[in-house]
């Protein structure tokens, strides 16, 4: 929790040092917004007395105790103003981190990685039945994520440990826990519908916790409503908006609440159907008619059941040109209740009385994967040739990968989802089975199946394919970093040359270029990816078997190579599902950690759920609606100038706001952006949203807007945008260091900032005084004073 003094709390030892007023503005403010990683409003304001004006624990405008009833002295002849505006921090660092236990959200990464492939669709006009075509294969794919975690989650408890464990004297007979479903001790429990009815329990809790999970997310964030837009209608309001600046982009309340229901049903059809097919299989060949007529009859309604859930989300997209406040609650209720209820007839028909049925071999239903995957690869090249047309309709060359950024992250969400729970089926099989190995001759049980193996195998030349790739853009950097030092130095002619300081700042340099080789990276993953699972699928379909059995035969070099393919796949997919469990909890307490990969889990989660309701929920749907309703109130209620400042992630959230303020709101307010990734990441990777006319368009929106940038920044980048009437909106790229050598102003080595730390180049007091004078009424330009803006006075925005 944020250390904070009491609301409208006063320090009475230090006198006001932002005054409210300047002579000719009225009121002027700095809205500060942070960036990745989060920071103290202390150290955003630069003062340890803040005070909480607005908000609560979760996200929260802070200010300098001095200046907490700014507004108020003023209006009641306090001291004379300065030129200067009130600094104010807008903290929401808490909306995506917290305690350690919040690492757990990144079990669910393979869903907000499908999420994120919605919002990367190219720019297109006039395609509209694309674009929803775009939108339906992208949900499609998403339930396909859902249905096979918990298709993982019935691996493990109904086929390794109910069916195959518990139905073999030997893996069972070591095993306490599981001696009451041992077929050896013949109780109650040891007949096979039984023991799967009772393990069927834990793969449906897993469905349930999911869907509490997106509900209570569901009722914090999607249920925060916008500023109300067009309550007074403004006759020179634009009648075509940016999607960003639609009234219902920010409120996904209703479709988040319908997909919640079809995935919820989808996960309690998948634990019925992984009973039911056992069960009426048996049924068909050893069972009287009654019970083969009542195993087809749920077979009927399962399938029935899977063509609702798929017309449910394949019916309705988002609807962003509106607010829409209503709910389905007939599909919300009925749908995931129906389904629960089909669950529990069919554990029911599970556990009638079978005495002469014994569970051998795997569970029936083990090409339920093969299908998954099957589906799952059909989807995305389908993704691949609907993105293809759109990008063609209207091209543009700075968009990632040619308008195939999206299949190539689907493909990405369904290999992290392969990886996950393949896995996690790998590790339980091999404790269950104890010093044997599952598959191969002399283990107690079968294992998972062959599917699940040939998957974990194709790992060791996937990391062969990325080292491959990882040298080759080592030598990259390391000649770009070469033809970087005479530019570097031609940038400081007055200093005297230092070979190691260029070269420390060359190397910075290149490593801040490689984002840029972002898509290659990706498309290089994403097709290997592909064509290894292409190969890993055909392969365990052909066969049958485990790789190392099906190379069995062949030439000695083959064979051992699959051998110790499957081996060390085996232990990478598990040792690897560790690691990124360990990893993801270190990022939410280590600040270091989190700001490495702080910015990939923050532009996921900036998204809203559109395609996944069990994604980790969107921080912007709670932190656009407040900064819009903190600029909007602030400004009708004072008639001031606003300058709100967004570093890195916190420029998005702030252009983002502005997009959803009202035209008489954005005559008063002044955007400054720097480190920010707005066109370098979201312009690029999300075209249809951050695209060059998307951008040019809020140039001419707001009435001023100026970005800084470096080119030792790995995040931040200029925006690409020219500045209308007024400047660019471009600065020419800061030095960084602000010195080479030691002089006279720098006794010391400058350090190389980066990312961070923009305040402390002279150039942004000049800019944002720059944003004011532009703001100023009627264009007459502000008094200034001959004493310079102190450093102190806008405080920090890094995160």
């Amino acid at each position: 929790m944020l250390p904070i003094l009491p609301p409208r709390e006063r320090a009475t030892e230090v006198p006001p040092v932002t005054p409210p007023r300047d002579d000719d503005g009225g009121a002027a403010l700095e809205l500060l917004v942070h960036g990745v990683g989060g920071t103290t409003p202390q150290d955003m304001l630069g003062d340890p007395r803040t005070v909480r004006v607005t908000g609560d624990e979760t996200a929260a405008v802070f200010r300098r105790a001095d200046d907490a009833e700014a507004e108020d002295s003023a209006e009641e002849g306090g001291a004379r103003p300065r030129d200067r505006p009130v600094p104010e921090a807008y903290v929401w660092c808490n909306l995506t981190s917290g305690n350690g236990a919040r690492a757990l959200w990144l079990l669910l990464l393979p869903f907000m990685v499908a999420n994120l492939a919605h919002w990367m669709q190219p720019t297109t006009r006039g395609l509209t039945r694309t674009v929803r075509l775009y939108g339906v294969l992208v949900r499609l794919l998403a339930l396909s994520l859902t249905v096979l975690l918990i298709a993982a989650a019935c691996e493990v408890a109904l086929d390794l440990t109910a069916w195959q464990c518990a139905g073999s004297p030997g893996c069972s007979g070591d095993r306490s826990w599981l001696g009451f479903l041992s077929t050896a001790q013949g109780g109650w429990w040891a007949q096979p519908g039984r023991r799967l009815a009772l393990a069927a329990v834990v793969p449906a809790a897993l469905t349930g916790l999911l869907w509490y999970l997106s509900h209570r997310t569901w009722s914090a964030y999607e249920a925060q409503r916008p500023l109300p837009a067009g309550a007074e209608p403004d006759p020179d309001e634009p009648t075509a908006r940016p999607a960003l600046g639609m009234p219902g982009f920010w409120y996904g309340r209703r479709l988040v609440a319908r997909l919640r229901a079809a995935h919820t049903a989808a996960g309690f059809l998948t634990v019925a159907a992984a009973v039911a097919v056992a069960v009426a299989r048996y049924d068909r060949r050893d069972s009287g008619p009654l019970p083969e007529a009542i195993g087809r009859l749920l077979e009927l309604s399962l399938l029935a059941g899977a063509a609702l859930v798929v017309w449910v989300v394949c019916r309705r997209g988002r609807c962003e040109s509106r607010l829409d406040v209503k709910l389905d609650r007939a599909v919300t209720t009925l749908l995931p209740g129906s389904a629960f209820a089909l669950l529990a007839l069919t554990v029911l028909y599970a556990a009638w009385s079978r005495p002469g049925w014994v569970s051998e071999g795997r569970l029936p239903g083990d090409r339920t994967f093969g299908i998954i995957a099957l589906t799952q690869g059909g989807l995305v090249v389908a993704l691949a040739a609907v993105a293809l047309t759109m990008y063609r309709r209207v091209p543009d060359a700075r968009t990632a990968m040619r308008g195939l950024g999206g299949p190539a992250t689907a493909m990405l969400a369904c290999a992290l989802g392969g990886v996950m729970t393949g896995g996690v089926a790998q590790r339980v099989a091999d404790w269950l089975d104890g010093a044997g190995t599952p598959g191969e001759p002399g283990g107690t049980i079968e294992g998972p199946p062959v599917l699940l193996t040939w998957q974990a195998s194709v790992i060791p030349p996937l990391l062969v394919v990325l080292l491959a790739m990882g040298a080759f853009f080592a030598v990259r950097t390391w000649r770009s970093r070469r033809a970087m030092a005479d530019d570097i130095e031609a940038e400081y002619p007055d200093a005297e040359p230092d070979f190691v300081r260029t070269r420390r700042i060359a190397r910075i340099r290149a490593m801040a270029a490689l984002t840029d080789r972002g898509p290659a990276i990706l498309g290089v993953t994403s097709g290997a990816t592909f064509l290894l699972g292409a190969a890993a699928l055909l392969g365990a379909w052909v066969t049958g078997k485990v790789p190392g059995r099906a190379a069995s035969g062949t030439a000695d070099f083959v064979a051992s190579a699959a051998q110790a393919a499957q081996a060390l796949g085996s232990w990478l997919i598990g040792f690897g599902f560790i690691l990124f469990v360990t990893w993801g909890r270190r990022a939410y307490r280590d600040p270091a950690a989190r700001r490495t990969i702080g910015i990939l889990w923050d532009v996921g989660t900036f998204w809203p759920r559109a395609s996944h309701p069990f994604a980790p929920p969107c921080y912007a749907e709670r932190a656009v609606p407040d900064l819009t309703w903190r600029m909007a109130s602030w400004t009708d209620r004072t008639g001031g100038r606003l300058v709100i400042s967004g570093h890195s992630q916190g420029s998005v959230l702030s252009a983002a706001a502005v997009w959803q303020l009202p035209q008489r709101t954005r005559r008063r307010v002044a955007l400054l952006t720097y480190g920010s990734p707005l066109e370098r990441l979201y312009g690029r990777w999300f075209p249809a949203f951050f695209g060059p006319a998307c951008l040019e368009a809020l140039s001419h929106e707001v009435r001023c807007w100026r970005n800084l940038w470096r080119r030792t920044d790995p995040i931040g980048g200029p925006v690409r945008v020219k500045g209308g009437q007024g400047p660019d909106v471009d600065r020419a790229a800061l030095k960084d260091p602000l010195a080479y050598g030691r002089t006279r102003e720098q006794p010391l080595p400058a350090p190389v900032l980066g990312h961070s730390d923009y305040q402390d180049d002279p150039a942004f007091d000049e800019e944002r005084t720059a944003l004011l004078d532009r703001l100023s009424p009627c264009g007459v330009p502000r008094q200034r004073t001959d004493t310079p803006l102190d450093q102190g006075s806008s405080g920090r925005s890094s995160g």
